[in-house]
């Protein structure tokens, strides 16, 4: 088995579960006082079903996780849940042949924390329909580097090629680029030769997005929008994490044939706009739905994840590596705006 190293090359401690009874996990109750998480141990008996376990090595932070640990809003559709809707690890039993133990495997949305059991957790159990083996060319860390937030990205891109989106129809902006998927999407859109503009509300990290790629940098408060139904086109594309008022002002400023992947709502979840962008530039609008991802894209995905769509600045856009014990801590100053990048959470195995 390969021993993961971090970026410095310093390898990761290992151990394994394979033999232990219990493990730890970060479970999200409800209660009198509300939605709260804590740590417990817990027994493959309490795990929701499923064909494969797997013993955890690595998970990501992303904002649906703080927000579904902390109740900020009701993403749990059943109590109680690990939380985590992203794992990665290696196979410890599977009544489904397509795996066998110590394949290397990756899961990411479905059905993680939100009615399923998920991956902040140091064992999991997960149907196999779920499940993707580990590209070729990615560790199961960096597979977590990745996790939601650049299969995201990733996913956006897909659709945007495949309905055309070219280089030559001009610069492709990338709203809420401080974050996880804007991240990526600035670094991925930036290898494959587009023109790439970062639109961000924090000034300190003006330098950040041009070390990812971006050739330019637009601070959201010194952006005028605009209210006609149709405003000047500036922009060839879109990835929009923020929506509201955010999205409408894409509809409006992209130009004729552009693609613009919605995938986030930070900025709100109302769009209003009009019909002309759309019946008089021919402007797509695609809606990115990472978690319901139909499984042979999702393998198409990660496979150019590992490959053609492989970020350039992974060290850049990884932040750090939290413990199970300092979620809790950390979930706060990822709703309040105050994280960068993205954030892998460390299980069993290393």
């Amino acid at each position: 088995m390969q021993i993961p190293v971090d970026f410095r090359g310093k390898a990761l401690q290992q151990t394994s579960l394979l033999v232990m009874e219990t493990f730890r996990a970060l479970r999200i109750y409800e209660g009198n006082a509300g939605i709260a998480s804590r740590l417990e141990t817990l027994t493959q008996d309490d795990l929701s079903p499923g064909e494969v376990v797997i013993e955890v090595s690595y998970s990501s932070v992303n904002y649906k996780d703080a927000l579904a640990a902390t109740g900020a809003a009701p993403i749990l559709r059943r109590y109680p849940l690990n939380g985590g809707i992203d794992l990665a690890g290696r196979v410890i039993s599977s009544e489904d042949d397509r795996f066998v133990a110590g394949d290397a495997v990756v899961v990411t949305g479905c059905g993680l924390s939100q009615d399923h059991d998920g991956g902040f957790s140091e064992v999991a159990r997960v149907p196999a329909d779920w499940v993707v083996p580990l590209p070729e060319g990615l560790s199961l860390y960096e597979s977590m580097c990745l996790g939601t937030a650049g299969f995201t990205a990733g996913l956006a891109i897909e659709r945007m090629l495949h309905n055309d989106q070219q280089p030559e129809q001009g610069p492709v902006i990338v709203t809420g680029a401080t974050g996880g998927v804007g991240s990526f999407a600035v670094d991925i859109l930036s290898r494959l030769g587009f023109e790439v503009v970062a639109f961000t509300g924090k000034a300190a990290s003006i330098d950040y997005l041009s070390a990812l790629g971006a050739e330019r940098v637009i601070l959201r408060e010194a952006t005028r929008m605009g209210q006609r139904a149709l405003e000047k086109g500036l922009w060839g594309g879109a990835v929009d994490a923020v929506g509201g008022d955010t999205l409408a002002w894409l509809t409006r400023t992209v130009k004729p044939g552009g693609n613009i992947a919605s995938i986030g709502l930070a900025g709100g979840s109302e769009l209003h706009t009009s019909v002309m962008p759309f019946i008089i530039r021919g402007v797509n609008l695609l809606g990115i739905n990472s978690a319901g991802c139909p499984m042979l894209l999702r393998q198409a995905v990660w496979k150019r994840l590992a490959g053609d769509f492989r970020p350039q600045h992974l060290e850049k856009i990884v932040s750090g590596v939290l413990s199970l014990e300092e979620l809790a801590d950390f979930f706060p100053q990822m709703l309040q705006g105050k994280s960068q990048g993205r954030w892998v959470v460390k299980l069993a195995g290393c």
